[in-house]
């Protein structure tokens, strides 16, 4: 079990670093773009028309995909304070609530976003070239992340495999 375990946690763990790579790229991309608007604008006066919308679309891969991987990460904001006083049983269940409903959240951004999708797929962004429903793609993609690394937790607690030990610093191990 611990091998299986450990080998999905290494592949998922690959996959959320992949996906921060991702961001990091559309994130830094963007920011060329951005700068590339501006000088063309105020230093060429000539501004593309793509650039904009290329940013728009740009900035929905690094959220949504960045949001994923701080699900695994566990770097959310979150209300705490009531775990401090409760017994690591109780933790434990309010842990895999959060998690089910993060992965109910994961759930809904994959259904709403194919439904999107398929609604504007036959629309076209007119400085791109491309079909409206690919602005909608990374929807989908952070939403089966989401989903999987919240399958990930709630599998390795349940497992009784030590998912949320670094998660607080208060000296408890294997909550």
């Amino acid at each position: 079990m611990n091998t299986f375990w450990l080998s999905v946690e290494r592949m998922l763990a690959g996959l959320a670093r992949l996906a921060l790579w991702v961001s990091g790229a559309g994130l830094t991309l963007m920011t060329v773009i951005i700068f590339w608007q501006v000088f063309s604008r105020y230093v060429l006066n000539r501004s593309p028309s793509w650039t904009e919308a290329f940013s728009v679309l740009l900035m929905g891969w690094f959220i949504f995909l960045g949001a994923a991987v701080g699900v695994r990460e566990r770097t959310h904001l979150g209300f705490d304070v009531l775990l401090y006083f409760l017994p690591p049983s109780a933790k434990a269940v309010l842990r895999s609530i959060s998690d089910i409903v993060v992965l109910a959240f994961g759930a809904g951004m994959i259904i709403y976003g194919i439904q999107l999708t398929r609604l504007t797929w036959n629309t076209v962004m007119p400085s791109l070239m491309l079909p409206g429903g690919v602005s909608f793609l990374p929807v989908i993609l952070g939403g089966a992340l989401v989903c999987l690394f919240s399958l990930e937790r709630l599998a390795g607690r349940f497992a009784g495999l030590p998912v949320d030990a670094d998660q607080y610093a208060t000296g408890e191990e294997g909550l």
